[in-house]
């Protein structure tokens, strides 16, 4: 790790946010601003395979998660003294974005990003739980605010509550057929997460454990940017259209497993703000939910020419 004379740090590794190519690491470096408080500067690729940009000329608004989910991870190792083999997962994420402030053009590329951290739990000086809340800048401007609930198993703990699961790290998982990419907001079929269901409403999660960025390494169980992905996918089926989520709550109520069918369905419901759109996601697998995620795009005008949120976001 590089540091500079102020303690901040100018190289970012990629076991601290659990990515392996540097074209996938967001955060460009982390200082405490207090205790408990971090400063997170970070950049978003204008380019990438995964996260291309949406509607033409906006970023994807679902790398506000996984901003989020990567610099709490920074700060955690890095700060927090988390061992980088503990399995961390967040087992559930928001955020709410602006819009207008996703466009590629006009505004830096560089981020702010400040992680407060409270709720901590610790057991014989290690953290187990945490809360995070971040707030994300843009030339000086709100870009999006969230934070989630991470938690920390040591490796050997993990081991004995996942059990015989674990013999699922690295096994391949047959592709079943997926849905066709323009339907899904998609360009490369192996970005497509769904496959066809068995009644209106319903789909198969499509599982590629050979996925550079969903799949970033060897996994026992479904990640979560995978679900995400899949229910972003399904709220744009139910939409009918164009669906920017700048709004996403998402809560993971069980691991899900590599060898079984999860099933996701989608509704639309009632939305706080007439002109946006609210589809409420569900994965279910074995008979039990495994996660529930409400997203929210505003109106396909909006949506097109920015802005809308920004009176939520600073409220």
């Amino acid at each position: 790790m590089d540091q500079n004379r102020r303690g901040v740090a100018t190289h970012v590794p990629g076991e601290f946010v659990h990515r392996s190519d540097p074209a996938d690491i967001i955060p460009t470096g982390w200082t405490q601003l207090q205790e408990n408080r971090f400063a997170v500067p970070s950049r978003w690729p204008a380019a990438h395979p995964f996260f291309a940009p949406v509607t033409g000329d906006r970023h994807d608004p679902v790398l506000v998660a996984e901003t989020i989910r990567q610099a709490t991870m920074l700060v955690a190792h890095a700060e927090l003294g988390v061992p980088v083999d503990d399995q961390f997962v967040m087992w559930d994420l928001h955020y709410t974005a602006d819009a207008e402030m996703l466009a590629l053009d006009g505004l830096p590329p560089e981020l702010g990003v400040d992680v407060a951290l409270s709720d901590l739990v610790g057991r014989r000086g290690r953290i187990r739980n945490l809360r995070a809340t971040v707030r994300i800048t843009r030339g000086g401007r709100l870009l999006a605010t969230g934070g989630g609930l991470g938690r920390c198993t040591s490796a050997l703990a993990y081991r004995r509550v996942r059990g015989e699961r674990m013999a699922q790290l690295g096994r391949p998982v047959p592709l079943i057929q997926g849905l066709a990419p323009h339907l899904v907001g998609r360009e490369r079929p192996q970005d497509v997460v769904l496959g066809p269901g068995t009644r209106a409403g319903e789909w198969r999660l499509r599982i590629n454990t050979g996925h550079p960025t969903l799949f970033r390494r060897p996994n026992d169980h479904v990640p979560g940017m995978l679900l995400l992905e899949a229910a972003r996918q399904a709220a744009m089926l139910t939409a009918g259209g164009a669906f920017l989520p700048t709004v996403v709550d998402i809560a993971f109520e069980r691991y899900a497993e590599l060898d079984s069918p999860c099933w996701i369905e989608a509704e639309t419901v009632a939305s706080a703000d007439a002109p946006a759109t609210s589809v409420l996601i569900t994965g279910r697998q074995d008979g039990a939910s495994v996660f529930r995620c409400t997203l929210t795009s505003p109106s396909p005008e909006l949506a097109a020419i920015g802005g809308g949120l920004s009176s939520r976001l600073a409220g």
